[in-house]
């Protein structure tokens, strides 16, 4: 569980530094240049990833129940994901309507992936990582809409086109994630 604990707090740890010290951030470019920055924030990404996939994999060697989810809340998860892929979709795809509206639709997805994984999962490796995600992008999403409001940012909506080819890419993700790379990557069939 330590490497698990570990690699979420480099993770996440990163991503968070825009929250809770910006100022920091704003002089760490200054001092090392936009493309400096952004390899040392990849580097130390890349890394809490990697630390965090083995540290949830030593985890699940050792199962700790925390609650046992009914089954119909891995079809609710489903949804949830389905709707997520779509949203992660709208943080891609130029000019859609959902990113026009929520302003940060990455987030959003983290918040409902997170969540529904929450309601599904019962293991305490399970909780600890899809809450962790879930604090993080609640926490993420508010600031970054509070920050999108102070500075006058929106975001142009396009034609509907736009919108429909990215639900069409969200669905297709999904599907292709659901039925197969889940169980290729994850070792868990979401529907078995």
């Amino acid at each position: 569980m330590a490497m698990l604990i570990l690699g979420l707090a480099l993770f996440l740890g990163v991503h968070s530094i825009r929250l809770f010290a910006d100022g920091w951030r704003t002089q760490q470019i200054a001092r090392l240049g936009v493309n400096g920055w952004k390899g040392l924030y990849a580097l130390v990404s890349i890394a809490g990833f990697v630390v965090l996939v083995w540290g949830f994999g030593l985890a699940r060697q050792h199962p700790v129940l925390v609650w046992a989810p009914p089954m119909t809340l891995r079809h609710l998860n489903a949804l949830f994901t389905l709707i997520a892929f779509v949203l992660l979709a709208a943080a891609y795809v130029p000019g859609n309507a959902i990113k026009a509206r929520l302003g940060h639709p990455m987030l959003a997805a983290v918040k409902l992936w997170a969540f529904g994984h929450l309601l599904a999962a019962g293991m305490l490796h399970d909780v600890l990582l899809f809450g962790a995600f879930l604090i993080w992008a609640v926490a993420d999403f508010m600031v970054s809409r509070r920050r999108d409001r102070a500075a006058g940012v929106s975001y142009p909506k396009g034609p509907a086109s736009r919108t429909v080819l990215t639900v069409a890419i969200g669905v297709a993700a999904w599907a292709a994630f659901a039925f197969w790379l889940h169980v290729l990557l994850v070792g868990v069939s979401p529907f078995g």
